[in-house]
């Protein structure tokens, strides 16, 4: 498919105001996603679990315009506080997709908008955010296109979400999702996240990510400078073609449950991510003292113990403790005992694999 699959046709239908919600995940990517082209192409492929506890909730109400206008006419509220700060954010994803959303000028919209975790902490809260807005703005047009498909709507939805922020686009279904083209992943894309076409090994059902907020903050480095740093970088290929060769074996790794393997290269693609903004010019580290002794206890628990734990990491310095379902009581036991004294507060999420996007009523 190319970006025109995605350009509206004439609609059947008139809309003159309503209101759409949608609930979406956060994702983790296992195989991570850092440097993009044009477009917010990647430049390397990823995999992600889809979260489930850790979304946004984003209600979108709209009203006809009176006359044709020139402008997009918005309001954003994050926990009903009115963000003027969102505004150029939203406006930049508007100018990025009003070729595939024409309707956009000609209503008003007031976007409201809520998350289940601090906001820019290195849990991906633009991507459930952006996720949820791109549904909400699907919903409209399957009101102007009643006989728009499922699977295309979740498509689309994957397609414009990632104009508003590249990991997005895994975060519309779930629960294991592909973004990027790869040989090993038939109908993969780079314009739309797929869901992982094999069957899973059971031992991935209901996998657990406690996440622990090691920092609360804001992040000092955006994740869209870290992307653009990426360019002319020193290791930027040879770390491309690791990802692809890291996403050819995990696909195998998923299939057969073999939980070493898994291990190992989700902690690898997590200390190349960080090592590549440790590495680029100019460079920069998201990871906290904190975050280092966690990973130092989740080693020697594993050394000692033979339980199947380990971590990842997203752009920030909270640490994703994943494990499977048939070891989450001593495994638990343990991140309460001797992990959470290293979160903020001892504040820390208990989440697990989750399966997508969902609209409700409020």
């Amino acid at each position: 498919m190319t970006e025109t699959n995605f350009v509206s046709k004439p609609f059947t239908k008139q809309v003159t105001h309503g209101r759409f919600s949608w609930q979406s995940p956060s994702n983790i990517a296992l195989v991570k996603y850092w440097g993009k082209k044009t477009n917010q192409i990647p430049e390397n492929p990823s995999i992600s679990f889809t979260l489930d506890a850790c979304r946004t909730t984003t209600s979108l109400e709209f009203k006809k315009r009176e006359q044709s206008k020139t402008d997009f006419s918005f309001d954003i509220y994050l926990d009903n506080v009115l963000l003027e700060d969102f505004k150029p954010k939203i406006t930049t994803f508007f100018e990025r997709i009003e070729k595939y959303i024409p309707f956009l000028k000609a209503y008003h919209f007031i976007i409201k908008t809520s998350n289940s975790f601090p906001h820019s902490s290195g849990i991906a809260s633009s991507a459930s955010g952006m996720s949820a807005l791109a549904l909400c703005l699907m919903s409209i047009e399957k009101e102007l296109m009643p006989e728009m498909t499922d699977d295309y709507f979740n498509q689309k939805a994957s397609f414009l979400a990632r104009l508003g922020s590249g990991s997005a686009c895994r975060s519309i279904e779930g629960d294991l999702i592909v973004w990027g083209r790869h040989i090993d992943i038939p109908n993969s894309s780079d314009l739309f996240g797929v869901k992982f076409p094999h069957e899973a090994h059971k031992i991935f059902r209901n996998y657990h990510d406690t996440i622990l907020l090691v920092d609360k903050g804001e992040k000092q480095v955006s994740s869209t400078i870290g992307h653009n740093l990426m360019h002319g970088h020193p290791f930027a290929q040879n770390r491309f073609n690791q990802a692809k060769n890291n996403l050819a074996k995990l696909s195998i790794i998923l299939q057969n449950g073999d939980l070493n393997g898994f291990m190992e290269i989700v902690e690898s693609e997590a200390l190349t991510l960080h090592a590549m903004m440790m590495t680029s010019l100019p460079y920069f580290m998201l990871m906290k003292p904190n975050t280092l002794e966690v990973i130092n206890k989740i080693w020697a628990f594993r050394e000692k113990t033979g339980l199947h734990i380990c971590f990842t990491l997203d752009a920030g310095a909270n640490v994703h403790v994943l494990y499977p379902e048939n070891e989450a009581e001593e495994i638990y036991d343990f991140i309460k005992n001797e992990l959470v004294a290293y979160c903020q507060n001892g504040h820390y999420i208990c989440d697990r694999i989750g399966f997508g996007a969902k609209q409700i009523d409020i």
